[in-house]
């Protein structure tokens, strides 16, 4: 029994032990300067086969980041807002589904280079099983490209991938 107990004390001090969602909130808050950086114009190219620009802002004192786009949907806008929530990163994503997911950050690889976002809960969502967005990998490839894999739910399982490569096309103009 005290061999158990040792082994388990050990590999918690090792730091092998799983993060809570979100993040032990140091790579949560790195992450969120990350994603700060992005203020700007960025142009995406979906492999759905689209093309829109998308705004990034750094908005209410710095607290959050909001990204805007318009051309997707024609004549539907939709928003994605990224915050802490204490040592957790979220974002929810206001959809032209008419829903709001609510995803929080559940992995970061390559030195903070990559975010998984896994579904947390929503609203306007009569179940989990109805249509919505569910995941999100953004994976920060250098200063001026970035690519955002989003998945679509419903139904008990994945529906479909969508990934978006995103160029910066004009960074944010200084206040």
């Amino acid at each position: 029994m005290r061999l158990a107990v040792v082994a388990v004390a050990a590999v918690l001090l090792a730091g092998d032990a799983p993060l809570p969602p979100g993040g032990g909130g140091a790579e949560a808050r790195a992450a969120f300067a990350r994603l700060k950086g992005l203020a700007g114009t960025w142009r995406g190219e979906s492999s759905k086969g689209w093309v829109e620009d998308l705004h990034f802002r750094v908005i209410a004192g710095g607290s959050a980041v909001l990204e805007t786009s318009f051309d997707a949907h024609p004549g539907e806008a939709m928003a994605t807002l990224f915050h802490l929530d204490g040592p957790r990163l979220m974002l929810t994503h206001y959809c032209v589904a008419g829903n709001q997911p609510r995803l929080v950050a559940t992995g970061f690889a390559e030195g903070g280079r990559v975010i998984t976002f896994s579904y947390l809960d929503g609203t306007n969502l009569a179940s989990r099983d109805a249509g919505h967005m569910d995941a999100l990998v953004l994976r920060f490839v250098d200063d001026g490209h970035l690519s955002a894999r989003w998945t679509w739910y419903q139904d008990g399982r994945e529906r479909w991938l969508e990934e978006i490569a995103l160029t910066r096309a004009q960074p944010a103009a200084l206040p």
